[in-house]
């Protein structure tokens, strides 16, 4: 089953279940994921699928902090809620020490020595990664074994 479909199947439990929080996260996943397909004209793979919901969950994370620094705790916790919903559908994330055996790994592959090749190790981590990891925290880790 793809993840679209799955999605689908969520939806249809959430409603006969009366989860009606993680109803509208579901619903408004699939909104998402339909208008980039309409705004792309074509129709969404996994892998597109996964970019879009690991998109939602980085605008949700920043919401997040702002909340929290503005004091909002009940907005905050709705966030939070929406982040633990979506995160579901993401593959298992890498552990700290897994994920440095990759960077260590595709820099050596790529004979990377310097913050000028940052793009190109950032763009194979990436295409090694997908989903897996945050790629946020990744370019730090990068950054400083580069930097070394």
């Amino acid at each position: 089953m793809g993840l679209k479909e799955q999605l689908q199947q969520d939806m249809k439990t959430a409603l006969k279940a009366g989860e009606k929080e993680r109803l509208g996260v579901v619903r408004m996943a699939l909104a998402a994921i339909k208008q980039v397909e309409i705004d792309s004209r074509k129709t969404l793979d996994d892998a597109g699928i996964l970019a879009t919901l690991q998109k939602m969950i980085k605008q949700r994370r920043d919401s997040l902090n702002q909340f929290e620094q503005a004091g909002r705790d009940d907005l905050a916790a709705k966030e939070k809620t929406e982040i633990d919903c979506l995160t579901g559908y993401l593959p298992t994330q890498l552990d700290a020490a897994a994920l440095d055996t990759l960077i260590d790994q595709v820099i050596a592959d790529l004979g990377a020595s310097s913050p000028a090749d940052m793009g190109k190790v950032m763009g194979a981590l990436k295409a090694k990664a997908a989903g897996q990891v945050d790629m946020g925290a990744a370019s730090a880790r990068v950054k400083a074994r580069l930097a070394s």
